[in-house]
C-alpha cells in the first residue's frame, strides 16, 4: 500500500472526525439554547404594584408569611366582604383549608398584586442599574423584586386569568393522571404483545404483516392518534369513558372528553414504541438460556416468566422510559380529544375534565400579554422536573429488578 494512499485515508478520517465533532457541537448548542430560553423567562426583575402592601398586613410585627392559619383567617375576614367570606366558607370550610391556601386567598383578594413590568434574566443580570432607574421613574408606586416564576405559590395554585396568582396545580395533576392511565394500559399490553411476537408467534406472512405495521405505527404523527382516540374513546365508547355507565357522571353533561379518554389515547400512542423496544430486549436474551430451561423440563411459559423476562426487564424499562418521555410532552392528540384550555377545578378521578402541562404552556404562550410567557417558562421547568422525576423512578425500578446475564 503506497504512502499517498495511507495519507489519503488518514485525511479522510480527520475530516469525518471534524464532522462528528460539529454534529455533537450542534446538539450541545441546541440544548443550551433551549435551556437558556426557558431559564431566561423563568427568572428576572418584576415591578409589582399592590393594592395593600404585604407589610401593612403584618400582625404584631410578624410578617404575613409567618402567621399561623387562624391569624391569616382573621386578616382575610377583616379585609373582604362578609358575603365573599361566606362564599369561600361554603366552597370549602376554612377548617379544611391549609395556611397556604388561606394565604393565597389573601394574596388574591387583599394584596391584589399587579405586574406592571417585567424583565428577563439576561436583562436583569446585564442591565440591572438601568432597570432599577427605569422602575423608579416610570413606576414610582411599584416595588422592584427579583422573581422566580417557579415558586411554591405557582405549584399549589390553580389556573387563573390573572398572571399574578396563576399556578399549575390543576395541570400537574392532569398530567399525572393521564400518564398513569397511559402506562397502566400500554405497559402490560405492550409487553404481552412483544412476548407473543417474539416467543410464540410462528414466522408466517400474517405475523410479518403485523410486525411491519407495528413498526410503521411508531412513526405515525401524534395528531392521527388524537383523531383515533376521538373516534373510539370519546364518541364510540363515550358512555363508558365519561363514567355514565358506572353512574359516576351526570348523563346530561358527560361527553367522554375525560382523563380516561386522554390516558387511553396516549397509551395507544406509545404502545408501538413499547412493543418494539420490548421485542428488542427479549431478542437480546441468549437462546442458550431458553434451551437450558427447556432441557430441565420447564414449559415455554415458565421459561418466559422466570428466565426471559427477568433478564430482559432492563431493556423493557428503558423503552418504557422513552415512551413516557414522549407521552408526557404531547399536546396535539390531547387538543383533539378535548383537553380544557382553561379549568380551575382539580381532576378528582378518571372521569373528570382535565388539562395538562403542555396544554397549559401552549395556552400561555398564545396569550398577547408578555407576562404569560414568563409563566410558560416556569411551567416548562415544572414539566422538565416532572419528566426527570418519572424517568428517575423508572431507572431505579429498572436497576432494582435488573439481572446480570
Amino acid at each position: 500500500m503506497s504512502d499517498s494512499n495511507l495519507l489519503q485515508r488518514h485525511r479522510r478520517g480527520r475530516v469525518w472526525l471534524v464532522v462528528f465533532q460539529v454534529a455533537l457541537l450542534v446538539g450541545i448548542v441546541a440544548l443550551g439554547a433551549l435551556l437558556f430560553n426557558i431559564l431566561n423567562g423563568s427568572f428576572g426583575y418584576v415591578a409589582v404594584e399592590d393594592t395593600i402592601p404585604p407589610q401593612d398586613l403584618a400582625v404584631n410585627g410578624v410578617p404575613l408569611e409567618e402567621q399561623d392559619k387562624e391569624t391569616l383567617i382573621q386578616v382575610l375576614q377583616a379585609h373582604i366582604s362578609a358575603g365573599l367570606f361566606a362564599r369561600y366558607e361554603f366552597e370549602k370550610p376554612f377548617a379544611e383549608r391549609s395556611a397556604g391556601e388561606v394565604y393565597d386567598l389573601i394574596l388574591e383578594r387583599v394584596i391584589e398584586p399587579k405586574f406592571v413590568a417585567q424583565w428577563s434574566l439576561f436583562e436583569t443580570l446585564t442591565d440591572g442599574d438601568a432597570i432599577r432607574q427605569t422602575a423608579a421613574q416610570e413606576f414610582p408606586n411599584a416595588r422592584l423584586e427579583f422573581r422566580s416564576w417557579l415558586n411554591g405559590h405557582f405549584l399549589r395554585a390553580p389556573q387563573s386569568s390573572y398572571p399574578e396568582i396563576a399556578g399549575v396545580r390543576t395541570a400537574v395533576l392532569g398530567s399525572l393522571w393521564t400518564i398513569a392511565i397511559a402506562v397502566l394500559f400500554a405497559f402490560p399490553v405492550g409487553v404481552a404483545a412483544a412476548v407473543y411476537l417474539q416467543e410464540y408467534a410462528p414466522d408466517n406472512l400474517i405475523n410479518r404483516i403485523i410486525q411491519t405495521n407495528i413498526t410503521n405505527l411508531a412513526g405515525v404523527p401524534s395528531i392521527i392518534y388524537g383523531i383515533l382516540g376521538l373516534a373510539i374513546f370519546v364518541r364510540a365508547l363515550g358512555h363508558f369513558t365519561s363514567g355514565v355507565a358506572f353512574g359516576a357522571s351526570d348523563p346530561s353533561t358527560a361527553n367522554g372528553r375525560t382523563i380516561l379518554s386522554a390516558g387511553l389515547t396516549l397509551g395507544m400512542l406509545v404502545l408501538p414504541l413499547i412493543i418494539i423496544n420490548a421485542q428488542e430486549a427479549i431478542k437480546a436474551v441468549p437462546s442458550s438460556l431458553r434451551q437450558a430451561s427447556f432441557g430441565l423440563g420447564a414449559t415455554r411459559l415458565e421459561t418466559v416468566w422466570h428466565h426471559v423476562l427477568p433478564n430482559a426487564i432492563s431493556g423493557i424499562m428503558t423503552g418504557t422510559i422513552l415512551a413516557i418521555s414522549r407521552a408526557i410532552g404531547e399536546t396535539a392528540p390531547l387538543v383533539v380529544i378535548g383537553a380544557s384550555t382553561f379549568i380551575q377545578v382539580d381532576p378528582e378521578g378518571p372521569f373528570s375534565n382535565f388539562t395538562t402541562l403542555p396544554i397549559q404552556i401552549y395556552q400561555w404562550t398564545a396569550r398577547p400579554q408578555s407576562v404569560f410567557r414568563n409563566l410558560a417558562g416556569g411551567a416548562s421547568l415544572v414539566l422538565l422536573g416532572l419528566l426527570l422525576t418519572l424517568n428517575a423512578t423508572a431507572i431505579i425500578l429498572r436497576n432494582r429488578y435488573r439481572r446480570s446475564l
